[in-house]
């Protein structure tokens, strides 16, 4: 089974939105092959949790607006480090950098199929790990600990 026109048509919509919103390593997976209850994942990160707030609205007014899709549920606001949309046919990932690292969802969903996005979505990937190794060397450097 492969993912529906609707969840690509919603994937490539919200990809779109997080890209217009400077999301870092936007890339999405058809998982409709090993889980039931969706047909792909969204995942994004920023590098703050006002960004991630930011990328999470703009995807769900994109969504509503050109596509009339509302999600059926939106958790993890409060914190704005890991923010998830549920619209069924998809579910939206935005993370804060340091939890896209972390919890490195892609290490989970490797095996699946990478889903085409549009191009100006697709120019953001690797924005996170190189945010990432810069911070890092920032740490060192203020700490004098070597590289």
């Amino acid at each position: 089974m492969t993912a529906t026109d609707r969840s690509l048509e919603l994937i490539n919509a919200a990809a779109q939105a997080a890209a217009d919103k400077l999301a870092h390593d936007v890339i999405a997976y058809d998982v409709s092959d090993v889980l039931s209850i969706t047909d792909a994942f969204l995942l994004a990160s920023a590098p703050n949790d006002r960004q991630v707030k930011s990328i999470v609205d703009e995807i769900e007014e994109r969504l509503s607006k050109e596509l009339g899709a509302k999600p059926v549920r939106r958790e993890g606001d409060r914190e704005a480090r890991w923010i998830l949309l549920d619209y069924v046919d998809i579910v939206v990932h935005v993370q804060h950098s340091e939890e896209r690292v972390f919890y490195a969802l892609e290490r989970l969903w490797k095996d699946c199929p990478e889903l085409e996005l549009p191009a100006d979505a697709k120019a953001t990937r690797g924005k996170a790990e190189e945010h990432t190794k810069l911070r890092a060397e920032e740490d060192a450097d203020e700490f004098g600990e070597p590289r």
